[in-house]
């Protein structure tokens, strides 16, 4: 469940413990009134997070609107250039179903976002239907079970490509397709039962309220009167008599969202990404080592004094070098994302209800779009850092009408001609 939406299963749960006063928004919960709906002072965070909270809940809807609609287009695209032919690779599978979790992601958040504007103007009576309240409890568990998905394969990114720069030589054996493959699936089957927990503590709960003929709450002064009033039953994902039975099932949902969903992985990409700089300096040293270039050995190619390393070899090694960079990219960006979601869940599961309300609830939207535009940026961070993949994606999407008008120059033409002779004299030799 997102952020927000674990704030409004907790409020839920304090509405029938009687800690708050019952209030109910877009998906059960008001969030402009959130600090109106409770007693607890402003003791942790104070009151310029609860106003900053009030004026972003204003935006809150069509900023996740957009980035859903821009996180989706990308990561299908990521999907489209990623499985093609000549960029398959136990790396870019890894990529791909981290494209895919994310997406769903996406396409699950839409709904949720349009309804969050405000200016949409939605009645009470709109707001709180039957198919709605069955939305929001598909939602709540599906987007947790794909953005678990979607951390855990970065994690095992992560794994493989320290495996790939500090044992090069045993890479193939350990990292191959059929091994990469089962990790992802892995990843797909157990994810979904991390949130059993989650599941288990909701239910659809009905009300009745009296409702004018807007479908909105009566005013004070017009409550008596009975022509302007109807009952109208609204629903909305409340607890289950599972968690009502047994409160603290709230904690521990809480340490399985803060714990085994944020924190555990991040540490766990924390290591792993210090671990792979480290490698990658060192094996940057040893191949400089190796190839004579820490020494300043020289060769003659073609009359030229070059460098002992050979160009292809060269060329392998900046690759290899960019890969592991565009990747630690990938990981240093969902740590800054996932980390303070961990330690917020974590202090709210410590601290009880005054954190929560004051400080864990105020930043849940915040959060909640930080997890989003983690999910949509690969695109960006793949064609900025990445030959291979703007490469791919040129062939692919560049329209065809325009080689007719991007003519090579002659000296270019030359050149790869040259190449392309020094290069089959090369194969002819290895051949020999």
């Amino acid at each position: 469940m997102s952020s927000t939406e674990l704030g409004e299963f907790v409020i839920n749960v304090t509405e029938e413990s009687g800690y708050t006063s019952g209030v109910v928004g877009v998906d059960g919960v008001d969030g402009a009134n959130i600090s109106t709906a409770t007693t607890a002072t402003l003791l942790y965070c104070g009151k310029a997070l609860d106003d900053f909270h009030t004026s972003y809940a204003k935006v809150h809807g069509i900023i996740c609107l957009l980035v859903c609609i821009f996180g989706s287009i990308a990561n299908t695209l990521n999907i489209v250039v990623l499985t093609r032919r000549e960029m398959r690779s136990p790396t870019n599978a890894i990529l791909t179903g981290l494209a895919m979790a994310d997406l769903l992601v996406m396409l699950d958040y839409m709904p949720y976002a349009i309804n969050s504007i405000p200016y949409l103007q939605l009645t009470r009576e709109e707001r709180f239907t039957y198919g709605w309240a069955w939305y929001i409890m598909f939602h709540s568990i599906f987007a947790q079970i794909c953005h678990t998905i979607s951390i855990w394969l970065t994690v095992t990114l992560a794994i493989w490509r320290y495996i790939a720069v500090a044992y090069p030589q045993r890479n193939r054996q350990w990292c191959d397709m059929s091994k990469t493959l089962a990790a992802i699936f892995s990843s797909y089957i157990v994810c979904p039962f991390l949130a059993v927990p989650i599941y288990l503590s909701f239910s659809i709960q009905s009300n009745v309220e009296l409702l004018g003929c807007d479908g909105n709450m009566l005013p004070a002064d017009a409550v008596g009167n009975a022509k302007q009033a109807r009952n109208v039953t609204l629903y909305r994902l409340g607890t289950s008599q599972l968690v009502r039975d047994n409160p603290a099932l709230l904690n521990v949902n809480f340490w399985i969202y803060s714990v085994v969903f944020k924190l555990i992985p991040c540490i766990a990409l924390t290591i792993l990404s210090l671990r792979l700089i480290g490698a990658l300096l060192e094996a940057k040293q040893r191949r400089s080592q190796l190839t004579g270039t820490a020494t300043g050995l020289k060769q003659i190619v073609d009359g030229r004094v070059v460098d002992a390393k050979s160009g292809k070899q060269t060329d392998k090694e900046k690759q290899t070098d960019r890969t592991t960079r565009m990747l630690l990219a990938v990981l240093l960006l969902f740590l800054i994302t996932e980390f303070p979601q961990g330690i917020l869940g974590l202090l709210s599961a410590i601290l009880k209800k005054d954190f929560f309300f004051n400080c864990y609830l105020k930043l849940g939207d915040v959060m909640d779009v930080l997890a989003l535009v983690n999910s949509a940026i690969n695109f960006i961070l793949y064609c900025s850092m990445s030959r291979q993949f703007r490469s791919t994606f040129n062939d692919l999407f560049r329209p065809r009408i325009l080689d007719r008008w991007m003519a090579v120059p002659q000296g270019e033409d030359e050149q790869a001609g040259r190449s392309q002779h020094q290069d089959g004299a090369t194969t002819q030799i290895t051949q020999i």
